[in-house]
């Protein structure tokens, strides 16, 4: 099975031709005497096609996605082979014929969710080349969801950012981003996790990586990566959960961290690398966390991956414990699903859920964003809204994160989010 390579596809690096303003110039008009009695005619000379206008990326990225991709097909993300009993799949017509189907109609989710994926591609590749030591969370936040607004072309509830981007530091492995007057600068040492998404038409991209600026935690990061990609290899239709985990936990624990001359083995229950109470997902329509969990460790779950659906498989390690705790102060929120209706008496409260249903509807949103909104941050999460705090491992230990969206289409499985970053 080939691998499609987005590096393939137009990058932010190359220049793509637009043709909306391609016009013919007439040249001068000239008088010729072809009989030679004196009496001249006029006659044109051909047409000259005008130049056609290249458009570049900006730096930072900023330029919308629509100028490169006028036709609304985007670039397949890297493909993987079914194993075992699904590589009938590969070859099946009635498959071939659906996927050919929803490859070449712009409105399909294939092309919703390849839109967001390539804008997480442009704005990531930005960031990792920018984000430096000394700079502040705030700083580094804004540049990120600034890019994915403007390349995604931000439209209400259509498009835009997927959920708040964190920038988790050290122990600190999920479930931080800056609330406004958030003064945290990065440091040389740090280990940060960046996790953003995108979304066209609730279509939901979500991935994350991992930073540092040494080479202390090579090992961690690499592990954790090596793991993610196990869980994406192993990942397919009627596979079940309670297995992949076992997948991912053992590629993990294959690795050993040695930090200032400690070595960290996996096999030790007390200082295992994996994360045990955090997951991937799958993603539903404006709902980020749809329902099935791929835990990072084998356990019992038999439920089984399915045809059509969307999963995001991210694992964490960590040099702690290997679990984690809500810890510190709340930035995340999102609107609870199916909520039982509550009569709001408030004023404020009633304020509140209206912008929330305008601007965010089920997507996770952050106080920023409300602040954005222009609303106040009076917030009730007891009658219609569940906080997200951070999520953390014991102080003085690191954690890092990788994470792809992987679609499972009829025939093959698409990793929309890869990269040649990660």
């Amino acid at each position: 099975m080939t691998v499609t390579d987005p590096k393939k596809d137009p990058s932010p690096s190359q220049v793509i031709e637009d043709n909306d303003d391609a016009e013919e110039d007439e040249e001068d008009v000239v008088e010729v005497d072809p009989s030679g009695t004196g009496d001249a005619k006029k006659k044109k000379k051909k047409k000259k096609p005008k130049k056609k206008k290249k458009v570049e990326q900006s730096d930072p990225p900023r330029v919308g996605l629509s100028k490169f991709f006028p036709t609304g097909i985007y670039p397949e993300g890297e493909l993987q082979p079914y194993k075992d009993d699904n590589s009938w799949r590969t070859t099946s017509e009635e498959k071939r014929y659906l996927e050919k189907l929803a490859n070449e109609d712009p409105e399909t989710t294939y092309q919703n969710i390849r839109r967001a994926a390539e804008v997480h591609r442009q704005v990531r590749a930005h960031a990792r080349k920018h984000i430096k030591p000394g700079m502040s969370m705030i700083e580094i936040v804004e540049n990120i969801e600034n890019g994915t607004r403007a390349l995604v072309e931000e439209d209400g509830l259509e498009s835009g950012v997927g959920f708040p981007t964190g920038v988790s530091l050290n122990n600190c492995a999920a479930h931080y981003t800056p609330n406004a007057g958030d003064t945290t600068i990065l440091k040389q040492g740090d280990v940060l996790k960046v996790d953003f998404g995108v979304h066209v038409k609730g279509r939901i991209l979500d991935s994350a990586f991992t930073l540092t600026f040494d080479h202390t935690y090579d090992k961690l990061l690499e592990s954790v990566k090596a793991a993610t990609d196990t869980g994406i290899r192993e990942a397919g239709i009627d596979v079940r959960l309670g297995e992949l985990g076992g997948y991912i936990q053992e590629t993990m624990e294959s690795y050993e961290v040695e930090v200032g001359g400690k070595v960290f083995p996996d096999s030790l229950i007390n200082i295992s690398k994996t994360i045990q109470n955090l997951s991937g997902h799958s993603i539903g329509l404006y709902n980020i966390h749809a329902g099935k969990s791929v835990m990072l460790i084998k356990n019992d779950d038999p439920t089984k991956m399915e045809e059509g659906e969307t999963f995001a498989i991210e694992t964490f390690g960590s040099t702690g414990r290997g679990r984690v705790v809500e810890s510190g102060d709340c930035s995340h929120y999102a609107k609870i699903l199916n909520a039982p209706k509550v009569p709001l008496r408030l004023t404020t409260a009633k304020s509140l859920l209206k912008s929330i249903d305008k601007n965010f509807g089920t997507l996770p949103f952050c106080r920023r964003y409300l602040d954005r909104a222009g609303e106040s941050n009076v917030l009730y999460t007891q009658l219609f809204l569940q906080d997200y705090p951070p999520l953390c491992d014991q102080l003085g230990s690191m954690t890092a994160q990788y994470e792809h969206t992987i679609l499972l289409r009829p025939t093959v499985k698409e990793v929309v989010s890869r990269g040649d970053d990660y």
